[in-house]
């Protein structure tokens, strides 16, 4: 049977590959951020900018404001998700782009664009979260994908570590790759890798309020939002494997 529409020379050339080898959703969500970020830098004057922060930044502060004016709390709604979207400058966003599409790509992969959006907003909630915890009173504010980042480094880290499991087709006999299967949080810890990794992440995020003694100089890094979003992730992807 002869195929329709393809004369032989065209059946014989190789399929184009992609221009990005990055999933969709991924290429999307970066593509999302630089654009704001572009918006920020040559669109908004001074003003647009304070207020991009105000609307969109999270700032716990505004828990303790809400007893006087409770309206100031709305914003609370949407920005421990909408700050994930912001970034403090090139330097900021490039590292949080790199990084997201190292353990976003996996993750994307293995689960769909659904679910790994769903790790990386809720990741990032959940590092606002330790955020307020610890600087309340303060009146810092965070923007910035680190924590969401971190969330899917987390979930990552629940199976990049552990080996392909293959098995044997039942008709056939061929070896069939079935892939990496998720490691219990047990399993993290006795794996000689997983572990070093999450050990060298928590010691390092944990060490970032301690730089300032040794080095002299003040770190703008919310290593709260690090350590809340890596350990969301880790705990939530479980949720999107049974599912799958």
């Amino acid at each position: 049977m002869s195929e329709q529409g393809q004369t032989p020379q065209e059946r014989q050339q190789p399929g184009r590959e992609p221009v990005f080898l990055l999933p969709g959703a991924v290429t999307a969500l970066i593509g999302v951020l630089v654009a704001i970020h572009l918006a920020s830098t040559f669109v908004l004057n001074q003003d647009g900018l304070l207020q991009l922060v105000f609307w969109f930044a999270f700032q716990p502060l505004r828990i303790i404001a809400a007893a006087a004016d409770p309206s100031l709390a709305v914003p609370l709604i949407w920005t421990p998700f909408s700050h994930a979207l912001l970034h403090g400058g090139w330097e900021h966003l490039l590292v949080n782009v790199a990084w997201f599409a190292i353990f976003a790509s996996p993750v994307a992969r293995r689960y769909g664009a659904g679910p790994m959006l769903a790790l990386f907003f809720v990741s990032a909630a959940a590092g606002a979260a330790l955020f307020a915890v610890t600087t309340l009173y303060s009146g810092s504010y965070l923007i910035g994908a680190s924590g969401g980042v971190a969330g899917l480094t987390g979930a990552a880290v629940r199976f990049i570590f552990q080996p392909i499991v293959v098995a044997q087709h039942p008709e056939t006999g061929e070896q069939v790759v079935m892939g990496r299967r998720l490691a219990g949080l047990g399993e993290l810890w006795r794996d000689n890798r997983a572990r070093f990794f999450i050990l060298i992440w928590v010691v390092l995020n944990a060490a970032v309020p301690l730089l300032p003694l040794v080095t002299g100089m003040e770190m703008s890094v919310a290593w709260q939002a690090h350590l809340g979003g890596f350990f969301a992730g880790m705990l939530m992807v479980g949720l999107f494997e049974r599912r799958s």
